[in-house]
């Protein structure tokens, strides 16, 4: 058994190869543009080729790697344009869920939305940048789960992982750190004043702060356009 996998894990071993496999692409362990070699893989994880091999097509369907004819499979490099398009969908999105848990959230998801708003702002001082992604991700998955609309969520869901890759890139900066902490206390107070309206406006000015910073910085992908 790999040292990745634990023995009280009950999910089956396709799905955690899989889950690894994403989870590396998605926070850069994987960059963009590598290879992905099948036997080295399946030597680091401790598997056989299969589950390896089914990883990387359902990571290609997800749009996580690209199959180059007659050379392999490959971590999609980051595309400026995809990204311009799921940050103009995730903005609304972003606005329509902060709206929405304004009006539904609980006062113990207020009380959690402070506490990671808070835990964000230590981590930050300690320069725990594995943390700081975390939180960021908690974060918005709470004002989503708090907005009670499952298909709202899906939706955010599908987007996630392509907005994520660029999000880890853009997080290790104390500056932009620094914004995101300022936003999401911003974002969470509005919430928790249960101000639909301004808690909209600051959700999507917060996407599209980050949406200005890729078209001015291109160290963000592998390929300009």
């Amino acid at each position: 058994m790999s040292e990745f996998f634990t023995l009280e894990n009950y999910k089956p071993l396709r799905d955690l190869v899989f889950d690894y496999m994403k989870e590396a692409i998605i926070t850069g362990k994987l960059k963009p543009g590598e290879r992905l070699m099948e036997v080295q893989l399946a030597e680091k994880l401790g598997v056989s080729r299969t589950p390896i091999r089914e990883a990387i097509r359902k990571l290609e369907l997800e749009g996580l790697v690209v199959m180059v004819p007659r050379k392999g499979a490959y971590v999609a490099d980051l595309n400026a344009k995809d990204l311009l398009n799921v940050l103009e969908v995730r903005s609304s999105l972003e606005g329509l869920a902060a709206s929405l848990a304004a009006e539904r959230i609980t006062d113990e998801e207020v009380e959690k939305l402070k506490k990671i708003v808070e835990e964000f702002r230590i981590k930050m001082e300690e320069g725990d940048l594995e943390a700081l992604i975390r939180l960021d991700k908690e974060f918005h998955d709470l004002i989503f789960a708090a907005s009670r609309n499952d298909k709202l969520i899906q939706i955010m869901n599908n987007l996630q992982e392509h907005v994520h890759r660029f999000r880890v890139k853009y997080i290790t900066e104390e500056k932009k750190a620094k914004r995101i902490y300022q936003e999401h206390k911003k974002i969470a107070e509005l919430i928790e004043q249960r101000d639909a309206n301004g808690a909209r406006k600051w959700a999507e000015k917060h996407v599209h702060n980050f949406q200005e910073e890729v078209v001015r910085d291109s160290k963000y992908f592998s390929d300009k356009e």
